[in-house]
């Protein structure tokens, strides 16, 4: 009954909702990245859809020196970055690494120019190699929870034996170093600093300051408490179901999924995914181990875990299905976002796993009544599951580089009012970036009643760069608005546009204004 109770208690603890939206995502900058400025800002504003933490904010500023003597305050969603008195003309880039609440990192660059634009750009990150850590160390993270603490649940609980323990207890091994170089290097990645730095505080003391830190320890605590339960202490069974519930925990208590909103059916649910997960790949290990040699014990036992591995998988699915509504939002995602395309191949990876295990179920496991020989082929069989449920981690570790598509902000188009007593013009433009753009325009009379145009055209120029005008004609669309589409913009700055409307084959209305173009 205290393991059912203490049970009860993780579980409410990991379905608290807290008021983070889960991921960052910049919203608004002043001044607008791309601006040209006749003098320097005071600051630069950053704002985002939810409260961060800074973790590198660097200025470059016209000369192409870094800069220092920026100060950085927060409050709430907004970061302001006061930029030094004696900012040179020029192209300056602002910098940011920021953390968002689910314990990852946000960056990018804001790009303003003070009098003519010069070719400052922001800096690479030198180390190509941290990526690399970040990804393996997951996949050995992975291991450790999943392979090992649900091997070891798997021989407490399921074969009541610890014959074939070989692989969870070298999967512990290597998840327990793999856990702290994980949040080592979630430090690095926050602050922007290279692999060498690992050896200092700086990574480790903000990597414990956010979600991860406290998951990481639940992860590390659940691996030592999986190692000790394969000695034969009297209490290695209860040792083993609470390293198993730390599994979920640890799972729960960070990540994009976990923090999603509403966070109390996506926490819990993050919880018994996790759980069947373990569940599931941490028996493939000892029952292959078990078919080597097989005695009479071995057919009770696989049929006591398939049958109770049914149950599991559906709740595998469920909340799979569940986490992956709630993340993509949209079908088209699957397809169109990084994120979509990785849970695309784990969908594949899973669905042919899935056609292992009712194999295994529905036909090897029977027919091992009759022949032995059959042995052999569902251990291959088994360790195929293996090499699969192994895929799948490879490609799981891969989410940590790409933000799910729920928390990508929509890009709003760029709009601008020209405003005469004759003529009212609205013109949106989309992205409203450097590249290719599409041009909608909406004529109206000084009255705000539609206009109606026998012709029109739009006119682009940016002197800055040399652009002389470009003249396109607009197409008048069933929305009642014209259009005219694919716009190459080479550069960013501000645009000089020009409108022109045939109303009559004697009257044309022209209207001119600035464009701020950003950068791609």
């Amino acid at each position: 009954m205290r393991l059912l109770a203490a049970f009860a208690m993780l579980l409410a603890i990991a379905g608290t909702p807290t008021s983070a939206s889960a991921h960052a995502a910049l919203i608004s900058v002043e001044p607008a990245s791309g601006s040209i400025l006749a003098s320097a800002p005071k600051a630069v504003e950053l704002r985002f859809n939810e409260a961060v933490t800074p973790g590198a904010i660097q200025l470059i500023d016209g000369a192409g020196r870094a800069r220092d003597d920026a100060r950085v305050t927060t409050s709430g969603e907004a970061i302001t970055v006061a930029m030094p008195a004696d900012l040179p003309k020029g192209t300056a880039v602002v910098s940011y690494r920021v953390i968002s609440q689910d314990g990852h990192p946000v960056a990018g660059s804001v790009i303003f120019s003070i009098g003519a634009p010069t070719a400052t750009q922001p800096r690479a990150n030198a180390d190509g190699r941290l990526s690399a850590v970040i990804w393996l160390s997951r996949i050995g993270l992975y291991l450790g929870l999943f392979v090992g603490v649900g091997g070891v649940f798997f021989g407490r609980w399921i074969a009541w034996s610890m014959a074939g323990m070989d692989v969870p207890r070298a999967a512990l091994l290597l998840g327990l170093p793999s856990a702290a170089v994980s949040l080592g290097v979630l430090g690095l990645d926050l602050l922007g600093l290279p692999l060498a730095a690992i050896v200092t505080a700086a990574p480790w003391t903000i990597a414990f300051a956010t979600s991860a830190g406290l998951a990481s320890i639940v992860a590390i605590a659940a691996m030592l408490l999986a190692l000790m339960a394969l000695s034969r202490v009297w209490y290695a069974r209860a040792l083993a179901v609470v390293a198993f519930i730390g599994v979920g925990l640890s799972l729960a208590m960070t990540g994009h999924a976990a923090t999603a909103s509403p966070e109390v059916l996506t926490r819990p649910a993050v919880f018994v995914h996790g759980l069947a997960v373990a569940f599931w790949i941490g028996a493939l290990t000892p029952l292959a181990a078990l078919l080597t040699k097989p005695t009479p014990a071995v057919l009770p036992l696989l049929n006591r875990f398939s049958r109770i591995a049914v149950p599991v998988v559906a709740a595998l699915a469920l909340t799979g299905l569940v986490l992956a509504i709630i993340q993509l939002e949209k079908p088209a995602a699957l397809v169109e976002t990084t994120y979509g395309l990785i849970l695309s191949v784990k969908l594949v990876l899973v669905l042919f796993l899935l056609a292992l295990a009712a194999l295994n179920r529905y036909r090897l496991t029977p027919a091992l009544v009759k022949d032995r020989g059959v042995a052999t082929v569902l251990k291959r069989s088994i360790l195929l599951e293996c090499a699969t449920a192994l895929g799948i981690f490879a490609v799981v570790a891969g989410w940590r580089f790409t933000p799910p598509p729920r928390t990508m902000v929509a890009e709003t188009p760029l709009a601008i009012h020209i405003h005469t007593d004759k003529a009212m013009f609205q013109v949106l433009v989309s992205p409203g970036k450097a590249g290719v753009d599409d041009f909608v325009l909406q004529l109206m009379t000084g009255e705000a009643t539609p206009l109606q145009a026998k012709e029109a055209s739009l006119t682009l120029s940016l002197p800055e760069r040399g652009i002389e005008p470009m003249e396109r004609d607009a197409e008048l669309g069933p929305d009642g608005y014209w259009h005219v589409r694919k716009v190459e913009l080479p550069f960013a700055g501000r645009w000089h546009v020009r409108i022109d409307a045939l109303v009559t084959d004697f009257e044309k209305i022209t209207l001119e204004d600035d464009l701020e173009v950003a950068p791609p």
